[in-house]
């Protein structure tokens, strides 16, 4: 694994943290014993709350030999809900204790009226909208004394009332808030397929110095939609997406996404080795995986059509 740059950004003040993998459950045996291999580690920040087990005892070990980074799931920062204030005090709690390098979450709403859906729903992306995120982000970032690291979400469906480009948006968000951007290209890859917007656009137009961390994945084809099951090697038109945003940026942060059908650590660590050779102008030849099923296999989108509906109703 390369040695992660020890160059500070401008951006935030956040370094570059080289190449990391998600620390999973499965893979902590196989670490303990053989060592990390990566430069860093990303956590769903949900896995390590309140909890105080076997997991969070190799975290911390792992804590003290490279940087590890909160991922959270269940912020829920475009949701008409109030912010659940019991959540982010356990948040920070685990951030005081684990002292990550920052903490991200998702643009998206995860429930209404107190019920969390486990899911990361979209929200219209209008002036009202924005207002409203950028509130809470102030407050967010307040509260955890640092700056929320913001990514943008796979998505399925689209508000008829949205009048700002989800780049537009984030863009935005960040320059009025000093949010980072986590950019996930597997994301805008997805997104872009699911909606017709050119994936390229999106890329080039956010604000790359607030740009701190990306993403790559694998997503599947299931016909009329791309799913990001995050179960699949990273295909080619992602690798390429992933390139543009290294070269746009300058070079920031990079988390492989790997959520089921998990492989070996050591074949994992070979994929994400396949970035080192992207920033060579090597690009994998990897086709798009397609699924055998006559329906889509995560997020379904009628589900998350219920679920912006009944949201829209709140608003």
């Amino acid at each position: 694994m390369t040695t992660a740059p020890s160059k500070v950004l401008s951006r935030l003040g956040l370094p570059n943290l080289g190449l990391g993998v998600g620390l999973r459950n499965t893979h902590m045996q196989h670490i303990l014993k053989h060592g990390v291999e990566v430069d860093w580690f990303e956590i769903i920040s949900e896995n390590f709350i309140d909890h105080h087990g076997y997991a969070r005892h190799v975290l911390e070990q792992i804590a003290a030999q490279v940087p590890i980074v909160m991922h959270g799931v269940s912020l829920s920062i475009g949701s008409s809900d109030p912010l659940n204030l019991e959540y982010l005090s356990k948040l920070k709690t685990l951030a005081q204790e684990i002292k990550p390098a920052w903490i991200s979450d998702h643009l998206c709403w995860t429930g209404i009226s107190s019920v969390n859906s486990h899911d990361l729903l979209p929200l219209p992306l209008n002036e009202e909208s924005f207002q409203h995120v950028a509130a809470r982000i102030a407050i967010v970032q307040d509260y955890l004394e640092r700056p929320l690291i913001v990514e943008n979400p796979s998505t399925y469906l689209e508000f008829q009332n949205s009048t700002i480009p989800e780049w537009e948006f984030l863009g935005r968000l960040a320059q009025k808030t000093g949010c980072g951007l986590l950019l996930d290209v597997n994301n805008v890859y997805v997104s872009s397929y699911n909606h017709h917007f050119d994936a390229q656009t999106y890329i080039r137009n956010l604000p790359h110095e607030h740009i701190v961390q990306l993403h790559v994945a694998g997503p599947t084809d299931c016909g009329e939609y791309l799913i990001d099951t995050h179960d699949q090697p990273v295909p080619t038109e992602v690798w390429q997406l992933y390139a543009l945003a290294q070269a746009l940026t300058g070079g920031v942060s990079t988390l492989l996404e790997w959520d089921a059908n998990i492989p070996a650590y050591p074949d994992l660590i070979a994929e994400l080795r396949k970035a080192e050779a992207v920033l060579k102008g090597d690009v994998p030849q990897m086709p798009l995986s397609r699924s055998t099923h006559e329906a889509p296999i995560s997020t379904p989108v009628n589900f998350q059509l219920e679920r912006s509906h009944a949201f829209a109703q709140t608003l």
